[in-house]
């Protein structure tokens, strides 16, 4: 399963998702910013690869829908609901999104 992990500016959150899950066997894992300035701007290629996409914030699924709209009308997207308040490998953010992902999939 492709899973894509979403907040502005990739620097924190969704570096942090990536890291934390790529170690699940079955699932290869990728992270990307909606932001111009993110170390990685989400592109098309992104969306299409993606099973399943979570967002750190509703802000980001809209903008993904906003700027992928056809892209998007067929993913599913999940908003994990994680403020930016968080640096990267914070023990508290692994341990959020460990628990918050995984009532998303089947693992």
């Amino acid at each position: 399963m492709n899973i894509l992990f979403i907040c502005s500016r990739n620097q924190w959150r969704s570096p942090t998702a990536e890291k934390v899950w790529s170690r699940h066997p079955g699932l290869a894992v990728r992270s990307a910013g909606t932001s111009s300035k993110a170390r990685r701007t989400v592109s098309a290629k992104d969306i299409q690869w993606a099973d399943t996409i979570f967002a750190m914030e509703q802000k980001h699924k809209n903008r993904l829908k906003a700027d992928f709209p056809r892209l998007m009308s067929h993913k599913t997207i999940h908003v994990l609901d994680i403020p930016d308040e968080y640096s990267f490998m914070d023990p508290e953010l692994m341990e959020i999104l460990k628990y918050s992902v995984t009532d998303y999939l089947d693992v």
